[in-house]
């Protein structure tokens, strides 16, 4: 599973209110983002840097759409993994 980077912007800040509606809208969320198989790690109020795993870039964008979200970008990421350089020897 590769891994992304997210950005979005909500210039009228991301409020999720903690009622019954706003339950509702974050269950719906990650329903809609277990069909794409991506996972929403972190967000910010105002403008968002997401982590997820999935198996595309489309498949982030089309989470979001099924979210109703938007994307300012979505670019794949790596973690630095030293033993692929030593062929892992320790």
């Amino acid at each position: 599973m590769a891994r992304f980077i997210v950005e979005r912007t909500f210039p009228d800040r991301l409020d999720i209110p903690t009622t019954e509606e706003g339950a509702h809208a974050c269950l719906s969320a990650i329903a809609d983002n277990a069909e794409e198989q991506v996972a929403w790690v972190t967000t910010d109020k105002r403008k968002t840097y997401c982590v997820y795993d999935g198996p595309t870039a489309e498949s982030i964008t089309a989470a979001a759409a099924a979210n109703g979200l938007s994307v300012d970008s979505v670019s794949e990421v790596r973690v630095l993994d030293p033993y692929f350089y030593t062929g892992g020897a320790t």
